[in-house]
């Protein structure tokens, strides 16, 4: 195929057309031909943009971080159910206002241009057409606030729970306290790498992890020692600030048995990407086993870190 050697714009018709010249033979295109083969190939541009992105969002959902994922996490408790309707809820909504506006450009592009429309309107006002265009975002607003009110509402609030779990952030680390079960308390550190068992996340795996039983409702207070921290559980919809000299409230419940993972989601210092939260969701009777296990266990482990930290001081 020979290449284009020359591209001259005839002086008799450089308004109308352009003459290619193509080892010595001219060929005639007119202007507005590649003013419109211009705009399809920008429109096919948007198109494949869209596509590849629809495409991307439609992975498969991920039951922990995972590399590469897009999505939300599979949602492990009543909060994170309503969560996930509701980003559904505004993904259509999205969606559905994204088409509308591109409709109406693509609308306005075709039957406004200076070829169709050669005398532009002066029109400066219609009321019709104000009214409809501060209404119906509006009526949008309206649609996403109910069920957002109802979801901060039912977060917010404390069921009747049958549990309470104390988390206090700290630099940087994580102290949990179980007042209903004992009164025992433990600190839950980062894993290193040589210390990961098979299946344990880098950088998301602790050396203690928070047990629960499944299907109870846990009452969650969140407080920190030194700067605010922030419990985040994605998977279960969980994320609380905690401030020094003040304690935050909140509630979940573990639809199924399994390992959750999540992080502090506060920058709280050089360490804060170090910070995991680790919760392990197991039956009521594996529960009452492991409370008999960790009131002695924990105590012990308290101590020795106390000396060990009086020993460093």
């Amino acid at each position: 195929m020979a290449e284009l050697s020359i591209l001259h714009i005839s002086p008799g018709i450089g308004k109308d057309a352009l003459i290619l010249i193509n080892s010595g033979t001219k060929v005639e295109i007119k202007k507005q031909d590649v003013e419109y083969m211009t705009f399809l190939k920008r429109i096919a541009y948007l198109i494949s943009a869209v596509a590849l992105f629809g495409g991307l969002a439609a992975s498969g959902h991920a039951s922990q971080p995972i590399e590469w994922g897009l999505g939300l996490q599979d949602a492990a408790s009543p909060t994170a159910v309503a969560l996930e309707e509701f980003h559904e809820l505004l993904l259509y909504i999205i969606v559905a206002v994204c088409v509308v506006v591109l409709v109406l450009m693509l609308y306005v592009m075709f039957r406004f241009s200076e070829k169709r429309n050669p005398v532009p309107s002066k029109t400066s006002h219609n009321t019709l057409l104000e009214i409809i265009w501060t209404a119906v975002p509006v009526i949008i607003l309206v649609i996403i606030a109910i069920p957002s009110f109802k979801i901060l509402y039912a977060a917010d609030s404390n069921p009747n729970t049958e549990m309470t779990i104390k988390a206090i952030g700290k630099q940087w680390y994580w102290s949990y306290e179980y007042p209903d079960q004992g009164d025992f308390t433990f600190d839950a550190y980062m894993k290193a790498e040589d210390e990961l068992e098979p299946g344990e996340p880098r950088l998301l795996a602790t050396d203690n992890a928070i047990v629960v039983p499944v299907n109870t409702k846990v009452r969650l207070l969140v407080t920190a020692d030194d700067v605010i921290h922030s419990f985040a559980m994605p998977s279960m919809g969980l994320k609380l600030d905690g401030v020094p000299g003040r304690i935050n409230e909140t509630w979940f419940e573990v639809n199924a048995e399994g390992t959750y993972y999540g992080q502090c989601s506060e920058i709280c210092g050089t360490g804060h990407s170090y910070m995991p939260i680790m919760i392990k969701a197991v039956s009521k009777e594996e529960f009452d086993k492991w409370v008999d296990f960790a009131k002695d266990e924990f105590a012990a482990i308290e101590d020795d870190r106390s000396v060990q930290v009086a020993q460093l001081n």
